[in-house]
């Protein structure tokens, strides 16, 4: 009888245990700061813009496209030459044959047309493209890595959930045993088996998070780690880690500001006309934009080469006095040369044709681009609202029954009226409940940080790390 006594007064702990911890898991909306101990998106994102390596190469680009604009601008050297014309060959005597002189010479060409000058354009417009390269390359690292540091996010904060969850199952195991080793319980052996089991499964799900958070660890710290960093950054203003074992990330989940949020208030189709516009503000289109640029300008450089290519050319020839002491005259010479493009059909037409193909071909890709953007908005404006749907429906329905219905279930074992395989299949779909709202939470968050890379344009873009990590943080109590 003090057996009985003593499974009942345990099981009566576990059902205190479990109401204290069901009444705290569900998600709160109350903010609750960061304890400084764990890497947080922001100082993720700030790491890998500090460290990128593409960026210090795209720079070096623009620097070297920038220096060839000016070179381009200019003629090309004159050319100077020295020799001796009209020397006798039986004596090598300066002064024997009259035509015998010592001739220095100057020649300059200039090239076709305005070609100095439309090249120097192109060059330029060229390089205009590379400050946009840049924004690009901002937003998308800011996307990467708060994906990847959502993805790792979702791996911890799933092994806590169940880790909390674990040391309920242990003591659920030592109240079936505890019971079953009673004369009067209604413990079946197969209970004992299957709590047994429910802790190993646990354990494996363990194994499986473990290794998901491994992974999103190391494909995070490709971006934030420090390795080579000193090959081709003078200093880091942002602290990078060496090693993907310093990495553990804080326990609080960001919100993430929506650029644009117009778009997403209403439930009618978007304006394409007006979508279109503000994609078309995107660096990466403006970066086409200005290739497109630079290729008409080199339908317009292909096009100078119907012009004659000038030169011009100067000479002085000195003479020494002949055998006789007689002075001879000095000589000077002027001449001007030209190409006569003539035989067009075959050269000059054949590239006309190339520099106009390549312009019209990166016109076709600015608007695959376009519409390949549209479509991304598209379908993660559709996953964003069925998130949101979810959440709501979560956060105020499922959750709160989820643990109506374990609370119940618990209850009814712990008065003899309910079976234990009911209880822990009740708390394995509260548990199963929490991990899938925390995947909701964490895909809602990547949907947006998605969507707001597809919203960046050149008035904006300073501001997406703001925009991303401004707002209060929600954590989950555990």
């Amino acid at each position: 009888m003090f057996k009985i006594d003593k499974s009942k007064s345990t099981l009566n702990l576990v059902l205190a245990l479990f109401l204290s911890i069901t009444s705290t898991a569900v998600f709160s909306g109350d903010s609750d700061d960061v304890d400084g101990r764990g890497v947080t998106i922001e100082s993720a994102v700030e790491t890998a813009l500090a460290i990128d390596p593409w960026l210090v190469s795209n720079k070096h680009s623009q620097n070297a496209i920038e220096a060839m604009s000016v070179a381009a601008g200019e003629l090309p050297d004159p050319k100077v030459s020295l020799g001796i014309a009209n020397l006798a060959t039986d004596t090598f005597n300066f002064q024997q044959e009259r035509m015998t002189q010592t001739k220095i010479g100057i020649s300059q060409l200039f090239p076709r047309g305005d070609s100095r000058g439309i090249r120097k354009k192109q060059l330029e417009t060229i390089g205009d493209q590379y400050p946009l390269q840049r924004q690009d390359r901002k937003a998308k690292v800011v996307m990467t890595v708060s994906q990847l540091w959502l993805d790792a996010y979702k791996a911890q904060e799933s092994i806590v959930l169940i880790e909390n969850d674990r040391a309920l199952f242990e003591q659920l195991a030592d109240v079936a045993q505890a019971s079953y080793s009673s004369a009067v319980a209604r413990t079946r052996q197969q209970d004992i088996v299957r709590a047994d089991l429910e802790l190993t499964q646990l354990d494996d799900r363990l194994t499986v998070l473990r290794q998901q958070q491994e992974m999103s660890l190391e494909r995070l710290s490709e971006w934030i780690s420090s390795h080579f960093t000193g090959q081709y950054l003078n200093e880091v203003s942002a602290r990078p880690w060496q090693q993907v074992s310093e990495l553990q990330l804080a326990g609080s989940l960001p919100n993430i500001g929506l650029f644009n949020a117009s778009f997403f208030e209403s439930s009618i189709n978007v304006d394409l006309e007006k979508l279109g516009n503000e994609l078309s503000r995107h660096p990466a289109v403006k970066a086409l934009d200005e290739r497109i640029q630079a290729a008409g300008l080199g339908v317009n450089l292909a096009k100078q080469k119907y012009k004659p290519e000038w030169g011009v050319n100067a000479s002085y020839g000195y003479r020494g006095d002949d055998l006789q002491g007689g002075e001879r005259a000095d000589l000077f010479s002027f001449g001007v040369t030209f190409d006569a493009p003539i035989f067009t059909a075959k050269r000059q037409d054949k590239e006309v044709s190339a520099a106009v193909s390549e312009a019209e071909s990166l016109r076709t890709d600015k608007w695959l681009l376009l519409r390949k953007m549209m479509s991304s908005f598209e379908t993660a404006k559709a996953q964003l609202s069925r998130l949101n749907d979810r959440q709501l429906l979560y956060q105020s329905k499922l959750l709160p029954q989820m643990y109506m219905q374990a609370d119940a279930s618990l209850t009814a074992y712990t008065n003899d009226d309910g079976d234990f395989a009911e209880a822990v299949r009740a708390r394995i779909a509260v548990l199963n409940a929490e991990i899938e709202a925390l995947n909701i939470d964490v895909d809602r968050q990547k949907a947006i940080s998605e969507l707001n890379y597809l919203f960046v344009n050149e008035q904006n873009h300073s501001e997406l790390m703001l925009n991303t990590h401004s707002e209060t943080s929600v954590r989950r109590n555990k």
